[in-house]
């Protein structure tokens, strides 16, 4: 659907906050599959990498995700995570490119 939202973020820990990190992260991942309008929520490890962390999302709209960023679980996330992180979390908000079979060609 057109109005769907993908959006990567990536958070990158500070040495020795990877723990941390990952337990809030996974921690914070049931409820925020349970939010209205969450159709994908996946964290991600960067291979190689301990400390960077993805996750891969998938909104029902722009609403839905504007609700999750102001919900519960991020407001948790953000303040557990306020001196582990080594920078701000990047987020790049992605338009589909519909391409060879719906099923497989997106997000």
């Amino acid at each position: 659907m057109a109005n769907q939202v993908v959006v990567v973020a990536t958070l990158v820990a500070k040495p020795g906050q990877e723990e941390l990190v990952e337990k809030t992260l996974k921690a914070a991942v049931p409820a925020v599959h349970a939010e209205p309008g969450c159709l994908r929520y996946a964290l991600h490890r960067k291979a190689g990498d301990t400390g960077e962390f993805v996750v891969i999302e998938k909104w029902a709209s722009q609403e839905a995700l504007g609700a999750h960023l102001k919900g519960a679980a991020m407001r948790e996330v953000g303040a557990a995570l306020a001196q582990a992180l080594a920078a701000p979390l990047h987020a790049a908000f992605l338009d589909a490119i519909p391409a060879g079979d719906p099923g497989t060609g997106a997000v």
